[in-house]
This record gives C-alpha cells, sequence and structure tokens, in this order.
C-alpha cells in the first residue's frame, strides 16, 4: 500500500470463516451453510457419505477444493488416525500391524533362511566325499557350492516378477518346491557336470524362497523393522549352527546320496513357511494388454509395412521398463548412496562365503578330526544364535536411531569380518580355529542383521525388491567366481592359508570404502542442508519494515461504532 491509502475510507466487511487444513465440509441440497464435521475424531473417522447426491469438499490452506466422487469414497472412513479401522488407511490400504500375524511371518521368516541361506554353505561337510566319488580337483568340486550360491542371488528379477504376478506366498512355495526336487535329484547324479545342473535347480529354488521372505517382513514390520529383520536374520545362524551336525550324522549313516535325500525332505518345508505368510492387502490383477489390428484402409497398409520396426521398437522400450521397474538400474543411476552400497556389498561378497566353505576342508588337511571340523562350523552358528538378538536389541536403541548410524556400523562390521581371516590363515590348531569362529561370527551377526535394514533405509519400500534384485544379481558374479577362484589358488599353491589371506584383503577393503563412502556421501548432504537454509534475500528482513509501519483506523460510514477496518501503511 501507499500512503494514499491512509485517508481512504474502505467498507466494512463481514469476518469470514477459513476452514483449517483437515477440516471436512459436507454440502447438502438446499443448504447454504456448510454443515459442521462431527467434533470428536472418532466420530468423525467413522463419517461416511448416505447418498450419491451428496459430495465432499476438502479445503486446503491454498484455498483450492478438490472435489471427490461419492461412489470413490463410499465406505472408506474419512481422516481417519493411522491404525484405525483394522489397520486400514484412508486410501483404503493396511498399514503395517509391527505384531500380531506379523510375528508368525517372522517365525516362518526365520526358518526359510535357516533352510536356505545356511545351507550351501554345510556342503563343505561333503567336499572330500564328492572329491572322492567324482574324482575331481579342488576348482572343480568347488563349483557345486559356488553355483548354488550364485543362483541363489542371480534369480532375482526373476523373484521379482512372480511376487509381483502371484504375490510372496506363491512364490516361497513354488521355490521350497524346487529346492527340495533339486536336492533329491542330486542324488541319483552320475557326473560333476549332473551335480551341476541340480545345483542350478536347488539355487533357484532357494531364491525365490529368501527374497519373498525378506519382503514380507518389510511389509509386516516399521516401527520394529529394525529389531524384526536383526530377529530374522537369526535363521541363517540357525541353519550353521544345525545343518552342518546333521549333515555330518547323516553322511556317516547313510552317505552323501542318502544325506542329499533327507536333506531334499526337509526343504520342502518352505512349502509351509510360504502358507503361513499371508499378504495385508488383496493384491490387484494385472491387466492384460488388449492387442489392436490397424483398420483395414488404405492410409494404414503402409503402417503394416512398417510393423516389424514399430515391434521392435515397442519390444525395446518395453524391455527397457522391464529393467528399470524389476532390476532398479535407474536407482544405480540416479541413488549414489545405493550405488555405493551395491559396490561395497558387490565386492565384500567375493570373500564372504569362501571361508565357510573352505574352513572343514582346511582343518582336516591339518589332521583335524572331522567331528571337529564340523563342530567349528556349529560354533559359528551359536555364536549367530546368541549375539543376533541381542545386537537387535542394541540397535533400537535411540542413540542408534537416525543420522545414517546403521551405514557405519555395517561397515565397521565388515572390515572387522575381513581383518578375521588373517587369523584363521595364521594357524590350524582347535584353539586358534575356535578363536577365529568366534570373531567371525561377532562380525557376521553385525552383518546379518544390518544387511536389509540398511538397504532399506536407502531406498524407498516400494522399491525394495528390484533393489535387491539387483544387487542379488552384482553379488552371484562375485559368488560365482568366488570358490573357484579359491580353488585355483589351492591347487596352485597347495596351500589353503592363501585362501583365507586373500579373503582378509578382499572383505577387508570392501568395509574401508563403504565407511569412507557413507562419510562422503553425509558431509555432501550437510553442505545442501546448509546452503538450503541459508537465507535467499537477507538485504530484506522483515525487522528493517518493523519500524516503518503505522497503524491508523478508520472508521465506516455506516455508523456502526464496531465496525472498524485498520490500515497499515508503509
Amino acid at each position: 500500500m501507499t500512503e494514499g491509502v491512509e485517508g481512504l475510507q474502505m467498507p466494512a466487511q463481514r469476518p469470514q470463516h477459513r476452514p483449517s487444513t483437515g477440516d471436512t465440509v459436507v454440502l447438502r441440497r438446499g443448504s447454504t451453510e456448510a454443515a459442521q464435521g462431527p467434533r470428536d475424531p472418532e466420530s468423525r473417522c467413522s463419517q461416511t457419505l448416505d447418498g450419491e447426491e451428496q459430495g465432499t469438499m476438502r479445503s486446503t490452506d491454498s484455498g483450492s477444493d478438490e472435489r471427490k466422487d461419492p461412489a470413490e469414497l463410499r465406505g472408506f472412513p474419512v481422516d481417519c488416525p493411522e491404525g484405525q479401522e483394522d489397520g486400514v488407511t484412508k486410501h483404503g490400504q493396511q498399514v503395517a500391524p509391527d505384531g500380531g500375524w506379523g510375528w508368525v511371518v517372522l517365525v516362518g521368516t526365520v526358518l526359510v533362511l535357516a533352510l536356505t541361506l545356511a545351507f550351501p554353505s554345510c556342503l563343505g561337510i561333503f567336499f572330500t566325499e564328492l572329491q572322492t566319488e567324482f574324482n575331481t580337483s579342488n576348482t572343480e568340486t568347488s563349483w557345486v557350492p559356488a553355483i548354488m550360491t550364485a543362483v541363489l542371488h542371480a534369480g532375482g528379477p526373476l523373484c521379482s516378477v512372480l511376487v509381483e504376478s502371484f504375490g510372496c506366498r506363491a512364490t516361497v512355495m513354488v521355490g521350497g518346491l524346487l529346492s527340495g526336487l533339486g536336492m533329491v535329484v542330486s542324488a541319483l547324479a552320475r557326473t560333476i557336470t549332473e551335480l551341476y545342473i541340480t545345483a542350478i535347480i536347488t539355487g533357484l529354488g532357494f531364491c525365490l524362497s529368501f527374497q519373498p521372505s525378506v519382503t514380507m517382513m518389510g511389509h509386516y514390520f516399521v516401527r520394529r523393522r529394525v529389531f524384526a529383520n536383526a530377529l530374522s536374520s537369526t535363521g541363517t545362524a540357525l541353519g550353521l549352527s544345525t545343518l552342518p551336525l546333521l549333515s555330518n550324522y547323516l553322511l556317516s549313516q547313510f552317505g552323501w546320496r542318502g544325506s542329499f535325500l533327507v536333506l531334499g525332505g526337509m526343504l520342502f518345508n518352505c512349502c509351509v513357511c510360504g502358507a503361513v505368510m499371508r499378504p495385508l492387502t488383496a493384491r490387484p490383477r494385472p491387466t492384460k494388454r488388449k492387442s489392436s489390428a490397424w483398420p483395414a484402409d488404405p492410409a494404414n497398409q503402409l503402417r503394416e509395412r512398417e510393423g516389424l520396426k514399430v515391434r521392435l521398437r515397442t519390444t525395446f522400450s518395453d524391455l527397457m521398463a522391464f529393467l528399470r521397474h524389476h532390476m532398479a538400474f535407474d536407482l544405480l543411476v540416479s541413488n549414489v548412496r545405493y550405488r555405493a552400497y551395491a559396490l561395497g556389498v558387490t565386492w565384500m561378497m567375493l570373500g564372504f562365503v569362501v571361508p565357510l566353505i573352505f574352513l572343514v576342508p582346511y582343518a582336516t588337511d591339518h589332521g583335524m578330526a572331522q567331528d571337529r571340523a564340523a563342530l567349528l562350523m556349529s560354533i559359528l552358528g551359536l555364536v549367530n544364535i546368541a549375539v543376533r538378538p541381542v545386537v537387535a536389541l542394541l540397535l533400537c536403541l535411540p542413540r542408534f536411531q537416525g543420522g545414517g548410524c546403521f551405514g557405519y556400523v555395517f561397515a565397521a562390521a565388515v572390515l572387522v569380518n575381513g581383518l578375521s581371516n588373517a587369523v584363521c590363515g595364521a594357524s590350524a590348531s582347535f584353539p586358534v580355529l575356535v578363536a577365529y569362529v568366534v570373531l567371525f561370527g561377532l562380525s557376521m551377526s553385525v552383518i546379518g542383521s544390518l544387511l536389509f535394514t540398511v538397504l532399506m533405509e536407502t531406498v524407498e519400500m516400494s522399491r525394495f525388491p528390484s533393489a535387491l534384485g539387483l544387487i542379488s544379481m552384482l553379488e552371484s558374479g562375485m559368488l560365482l567366481v568366488g570358490p573357484p577362484l579359491a580353488g585355483i589358488l589351492v591347487d596352485s599353491t597347495g596351500q589353503y592359508s592363501y585362501v583365507f589371506y586373500a579373503c582378509c584383503v578382499c572383505v577387508s577393503s570392501a568395509g574401508l570404502f563403504l565407511m569412507a563412502s557413507f562419510y562422503w556421501l553425509d558431509r555432501q548432504d550437510k553442505k545442501k542442508k546448509t546452503k538450503l537454509s541459508a537465507p535467499a534475500h537477507p538485504q530484506k528482513p522483515a525487522l528493517i519494515l518493523a519500524p516503518d509501519c503505522q497503524y491508523s483506523h478508520i472508521h465506516s460510514q455506516a455508523g456502526k461504532a464496531s465496525d472498524t477496518v485498520y490500515v497499515t501503511n508503509v
């Protein structure tokens, strides 16, 4: 305003009520005033539309009104607080219960991880028997657990497609059938090549079982997600502690073929675990695209000649959309933190699983009995069982919440895990190996507890299946070449200790890379926040205009003393 406004008399205006954000106004036919909403939140939460002639108008701070279709909102609560109406939000989607049936899903996930992720490691018990049976070298025999572990991680995109099409429950049950069938057929293998083929089938079944289980955990738990993920990771520890002892007992009683038959029957229990993983919401059926034919007119006959080119372009565009959606290549390009995490975890996997495969052959090569060597694997599993629940409780403390603390703890655990392999390479005595498996188990517990939690904090939960699928694809390459490279190292040098030294360098460097990447990214984020918090126009603060503001009042022409309009003179 200018100073000329001071002498202008303005008519009195009636004060208008501006509804605040979240107020709901219901308009009825023939009414001139907006009806007031319910007074208490509970009655407002249960308010629904009664007739087709009613409309709902929501007023926002910007003054824009959005018209809602009454048929679209029929039967759904309006402005319901989160967690009410049996866990249904105002958008008709159920929220994570953070308990209830989620604990049953948690138990099922623990059993699935025990039967899938820990299973390839127990094949070290059969390593010497398979060498003797098929007369193969260390390199050729190590391809069996390498193929099984690689396919377990490489089937991520296929698993993502099946989860989107059929849901987590059906995918886990199909994975249980494939894994059990693969192990049963492995007992009938006559050559090492046939064992490679059955390892592919078994590994694919493992992938279809474990990845949907982890995804379902993320949907059932939000507030307690860190605790649930850490507790579910004890399934891997449970498998590491029980499967080696069970495999050693079965090997002594039935041989490796009979052991594979029994273990295959155990893997069929993944179908039972998948049956309890009921979805939170009804899955919408995928819509089928209708093939449209060109009209039979001369103008479109020219287009039919170029139909092959159009089909190739459509196929290429569909393929790119598939890769972006199911393999998260767009996240690998746009999300820097996800890219750093994927590279670090992929490099870590080159030497993370190798010690679990070669620990028993390393101990038996130095004169240790088979039973004591299998006991080392069980001790490793028991340490994981004891430590992972404690880690889950510690990570739920307030000091670990926020600030990206989980990423630094994960990177430090990777560094310690890599350095522990140097202890194993130094000596092969039983006390030293016990100290090694304890230190390795402690760091492995933290890694297993935070592996999926850090990923869930890096990407949105809606992109978690595709992000996990891409990381699994990258990991599969390292898991495929890691054990064979270690076998080549053993065959060329005749010493198992060099394998553990190589794993020490590989895993430790991955931990240092992750720690440095997280620190640099956090520094960049702080710089961006500092720039955004700085005022854009510091030369025009509100305090400078305050002394120049003058107020005057002008009586209205109606002669009412109460109708006074205040004019601000700047």
